[in-house]
């Protein structure tokens, strides 16, 4: 493949069964206009244009941009954007099922002149340096490759230089400056020179740079006299100290070159040097011992004019050359790769032409010497776009001379991402609290990963792993936006249905090959106090009114009736405080707001009435907090109850005595009726055979209802679809629950026993004792 042409692999996508592989190779000139042909594919595919629809056939590429696409109509390959050969790269073709390769070349298209590395190269050449001695140029870039790259130089008219073209290992171009004629500062201090970088496309195009020639000078002029001989007359009695006369002497050189001091040669006698004095600096002569003519007439005096210069000095500075220079590259880059090639050099002598170049330090790169004066500049630790995106390398040149010249040049290296890194969540686990009731749609939080990669290789996309709970799957319940991470509900939860869930959301980036992490997300259903309270006891049939009966007898702080209500919202929520909402007598009666637990205040009077009303609100703990009530009718009433239980008897036997009316008896007055009473009621005290280590005694307070239910320390529960509710209550309250068969009857006997005790009594009253044995009762 020649160097002017760049491949473009495009996948063109047929479903059908057959596996077939062909390539067809397409050329076009790059910038054509949009909706230019390139080639009729189902011609040269051998493919029915009329099924082109209908077996899917599309144009895959893998690119930012799409440049190239197929009408399914007359299987015509045409241009949908102008291609610039210089922004493309290649592409990797991909197919399913039936692949066609095809592949399409851009001829490069001399669109791009050469540029220089420097618009202006400042030399400094002594004007010793030997003929033939050459010095490096800036080179010129061009975009365009092939033949429209740079092809080869040209330097303006000069009779001192000309250049050599040189071939770098890339296949770049170059030039270097040679010096054909020995400079001569004094007649030429500076050369403009022009250089021109011509590339091979037709037409050509081209780019200069500036070369500015500076001669340094040496000291190759010696000082001169303007006269060889000087005559002057004096005067023998001219005083001391009078100017005789100002020798100049002048050097064309430049700096200490021409700097001039003067002194008497070995030819100049004692006498004569006794009697004039020489300024060193200045060359004048003055008049230093007294003159006489009689003793001499003539002094001859030589002058020696000595400038300053030196054979070697270090005037100049060092050369840098870079003459290869990769740039972008992949972050991913292997350590040991070459990525530039500069020379060095120095046109002095000894030490003066001894270089060292070197980069700063701290620098994942390194300098290898691989000829004389030539580096290569190699990558010596990993590369990290994420930590340094770009270097600037900067390149300098240091002679050995005293003091030492330097030069230097920076150049850029930019990295291109590579898909190197998981995209991260700020957090590894997300609690989020929802309210019951939400509104379906509610954004419920934001889940946002970041990826420090770029362009796509950053783009995220969100996704929710599926998981089942309960038959039904998460991407029901919740959705979460692909783009920014947005999680919403899906539905309005219910804390009394759902209370929590646990799933978790994968974050994946759009690299090659993607990259993912995922987060876990615990949901939690807050509760609202949205359910009031349930009564469930006493037992109601219809309504709300209760009807019980207590005995006229009951002692002050005896238990009459409990309520119990249940809640079934969260425990904050299903706090029950009870209220008497309306009672009869205030100072008959009082209320436990915690347990419900009605009692009386004093015992009966013949002033109170017999029926009483009490209206009970149970109503719990939220904001606004929600309630309910009951009506409980009381009748009093002349009779007494005794209960006996035995927790090893399974049955309970009791006996219902009618009352007594003493009146009656009183005014019968009969001996033989009190008899009658007294044999009944020995009869009856030996039928029973209580046991006396285990049976209770009467109870007074035992209440009987119009159904014949008995209430211990609790109120009557007849109604098994409120039992469990009732055990719940009394079990927090840290009792036992114990219901047992009555004989006659499909009755029941509920008591409350504080858990861990054998007896329990009631409060303040002598209330019927249920006897429970550890561990051996029956739970119903």
């Amino acid at each position: 493949m020649e160097s002017g042409i760049r491949y473009v692999l495009l996948a063109l996508l047929l479903i059908i069964r057959k596996i077939s592989t062909s390539v067809t190779h397409y050329s076009i000139p790059e910038e054509m206009k949009e909706g230019s042909v390139v080639a009729n594919l189902a011609t040269d595919l051998s493919l029915d244009v009329t099924t082109l629809n209908q077996r899917k056939m599309r144009l895959d590429i893998v690119a930012n941009k799409k440049y190239l696409d197929v009408n399914k109509e007359t299987g015509e390959l045409y241009i949908v954007d102008k291609i610039d050969r210089e922004n493309i790269c290649n592409f990797k073709s991909s197919a399913s099922l039936r692949i066609f390769n095809i592949e399409v070349e851009i001829l490069d298209m001399n669109d791009n002149a050469p540029q220089f590395r420097r618009d202006v190269n400042h030399l400094d050449i002594s004007e010793a340096t030997p003929k033939g001695e050459r010095f490096s140029l800036s080179n010129a870039v061009d975009p365009d490759v092939g033949t429209n790259s740079v092809k080869t130089y040209h330097l303006s008219e000069s009779e001192y230089f000309n250049i050599e073209i040189q071939t770098g290992r890339d296949g770049s171009k170059f030039a270097d400056l040679i010096l054909k004629k020995t400079l001569d500062r004094e007649q030429r201090a500076v050369h403009n020179l022009i250089l021109t970088a011509v590339d091979g496309g037709t037409p050509a195009r081209s780019g200069t740079a500036s070369v500015i020639v500076r001669v340094l000078d040496t000291n190759d002029n010696a000082p001169t006299f303007d006269k060889a001989i000087y005559n002057v007359n004096i005067m023998e009695n001219s005083p001391i100290g009078s100017l005789i006369i100002h020798l100049t002497a002048i050097d064309l050189d430049e700096g200490s070159n021409s700097d001039i001091t003067y002194s008497y040669s070995l030819y100049t006698s004692e006498k004569t040097q006794q009697t004039f004095n020489l300024n060193p600096s200045t060359g004048e002569i003055t008049v230093k011992g007294m003159l006489n003519y009689e003793d001499f007439r003539i002094y001859d005096m030589e002058v020696i004019a000595t400038d300053h210069g030196a054979n070697n000095m270090n005037d100049n500075h060092p050369e840098i050359s870079i003459k290869s220079f990769q740039t972008p590259v992949t972050e991913n880059i292997e350590v040991d790769t070459v990525i530039a090639v500069v020379s060095v050099g120095d046109k002095d002598s000894g030490d003066n032409g001894v270089v060292d170049l070197h980069i700063p330090d701290n620098m994942p790169f390194k300098l290898r010497e691989s000829s004389d004066n030539y580096y290569e500049l190699v990558v010596s630790e990993p590369l990290d776009r994420e930590k340094v995106p770009e270097y600037d390398i900067t390149f300098t040149v240091t002679d050995r001379g005293s003091p030492p010249l330097s030069d230097n040049e920076t150049m850029t290296l930019e990295l291109l991402d590579v898909n190197d890194n998981v995209p991260q969540f700020p957090r590894s686990f997300y609690t989020i609290r929802v309210t019951e009731n939400n509104a379906p749609g509610d954004l419920l939080s934001s889940l946002t990963a970041f990826d420090p990669d770029l362009h796509e290789n950053q783009y995220l996309v969100y996704f929710i792993i599926e998981k089942e709970i309960a038959n039904t799957s998460m991407s029901m319940l919740f959705s979460i936006n692909p783009e920014n991470g947005n999680l919403y509900a899906l539905k309005t939860f219910d804390y009394e249905i759902e209370k929590e869930f646990l799933f978790h959301i994968e974050a994946r980036d759009s690299g090659s090959p993607p990259l993912s992490s995922n987060v876990t997300v615990h949901i939690i259903i807050v509760d609202q106090n949205d359910n009031a309270p349930v009564i469930v006891s006493p037992w109601r049939a219809h309504g709300s009114v209760v009807d019980e009966k207590i005995p006229r007898s009951t002692d002050k702080g005896s238990l009459v009736a409990k309520v119990i209500a249940l809640d079934t919202d969260s425990v904050h929520n299903s706090r029950i405080t009870y209220q008497f909402l309306q009672v009869s007598d205030a100072t008959l009666f009082s209320l436990d707001q915690y347990n419900g637990e009605i009692r009386t205040m004093r015992m009966f009077s013949y002033r109170d009435q017999r029926h009483h009303r009490l209206v009970v609100v149970a109503k719990d703990n939220g904001d606004p907090a929600l309630s309910a009530t009951v009506t409980i009718k009381l009748s009093t009433v002349e009779t007494a109850v005794k209960a006996y239980s035995d927790m090893t008897e399974v049955p309970l036997e009791y006996d219902i005595f009618s009352d007594l009316n003493l009146y009656l008896v009183i005014g019968l007055g009969s001996v033989s009726f009190l008899l009658l009473i007294t044999i009944l009621v020995t009869i009856v005290l030996k039928c029973q055979k209580p046991k006396s280590s285990k049976a209770a005694p009467p109870c007074r307070n035992s209440v009987i209802s119009e159904r014949n239910s008995t209430v211990a320390d609790s109120t009557l529960v007849s109604n098994d679809a409120y039992w469990y509710s009732l055990f719940l209550a009394e079990t927090r309250k840290g009792k036992l629950v114990v219901r047992q068969p009555l004989p006659k009857g499909s009755r029941y006997i509920v008591s409350s026993i504080p858990r861990g005790t054998g007896l329990t009594d009631t409060s303040d009253s002598a209330a019927s004792t249920l006897q429970v044995r550890p561990k051996t009762f029956t739970v119903f």
